[in-house]
């Protein structure tokens, strides 16, 4: 029997957690959904990460409003897939922030992903008739920008190419917490068919180099304490190597993309077949891992109709 698409199968709620993670840092997390952060300033307060759709963004502000009634005034996406970003209309914030790459990549491939996105994830896509369009920054940066709410410094930055060409990340150093997006996740598959194998490790390292107290990664649980947060820094790179050499070998001796797919399958079940999402990332990583190895540098753009075929190729 074929395994349903993607995660068309995943129509279960998820419970929601609600995590501080520093004075007036919080993560929003919900059991492999994508995660969102909150950051209260003095006078307002910052989100990172919009959610797919203005319902699920609601969710996060009901969580806002028990422990602060500042009005949101900073929107940050790290990256520019459909699930972070589409339901920045909730927020109703006055600065919404991404990378420059970032914007660059809603450009050239917003519509693409968004409809490959609605296929793959039907329940975070309910209520999707209230989604205005394509969410669009008012203010991009290169390199690392600073904004100040109040007297409290967040650092957005750029650490290198992983989940996405167009990553950020957001620093908070009065606390020495950090949301990091896709580019680490906590007992959650790595979602990779938009990544870069080769860069990943390296922006992990990066993040390690601040010596944290506590990350908000992009899915999984909050991880507090430089334990926890050194154990999910430690299982990503391991999630993305193990993804990556296989697929390569096979590819660089001229073999097909289904025997890639086996290989990845024989060295990731045994470590990760009960990370969330992990069926569902799985085909894709292995197309990209694959494309990567026979040096496509740019991940080429998956639409709904490449999503299936890719599917059906490799699940069929």
């Amino acid at each position: 029997m074929a395994k349903a698409f993607a995660s068309q199968g995943d129509m279960a709620e998820k419970d929601i957690s609600f995590t501080e993670i520093g004075d007036g840092l919080y993560a929003f997390t919900a059991q492999g959904d994508p995660n969102s952060g909150v950051i209260i300033g003095d006078e307002s307060v910052m989100i990172v990460e919009a959610q797919a759709t203005p319902r699920l963004a609601r969710k996060v502000i009901e969580c806002v409003r028990t422990v602060t009634d500042k009005p949101i005034s900073h929107l940050v996406l790290t990256h520019y897939h459909a699930v972070r970003v589409l339901g920045a209309s909730a927020f109703m914030a006055p600065q919404v922030i991404m990378s420059e790459n970032a914007r660059a990549q809603v450009v050239e491939r917003g519509q693409e992903d968004w409809d490959s996105e609605f296929a793959r994830f039907p329940r975070l896509f309910q209520g999707h008739e209230e989604i205005p369009g394509l969410t669009w920054p008012t203010t991009t940066f290169n390199g690392r920008m600073s904004v100040y709410l109040g007297q409290r410094r967040i650092d957005i930055m750029q650490v290198g190419r992983a989940h996405t060409a167009g990553d950020s990340v957001i620093y908070v150093p009065d606390q020495n917490v950090m949301f990091t997006g896709d580019i680490v996740e906590y007992k959650s598959a790595c979602y990779c068919g938009d990544g870069h194998f080769h860069d990943w490790p390296g922006t992990v390292e990066n993040i390690r180099a601040w010596d944290l107290d506590a990350i908000a990664p992009g899915r999984g649980d909050a991880l507090v304490g430089r334990d926890m947060v050194n154990a999910a820094l430690d299982s990503t790179t391991d999630f993305v190597r193990s993804t990556y050499r296989p697929a390569a070998k096979v590819a660089l001796a001229g073999g097909s993309l289904k025997d890639a797919w086996d290989a990845v399958r024989a060295e990731c079940d045994p470590k990760f077949s009960d990370y969330a999402i992990y069926e569902h990332c799985l085909p894709f990583n292995v197309a990209r891992a694959y494309d990567e190895a026979r040096d496509i540098d740019t991940p080429r753009i998956w639409t709904a109709e490449r999503d299936k075929e890719m599917w059906d190729a490799l699940q069929g």
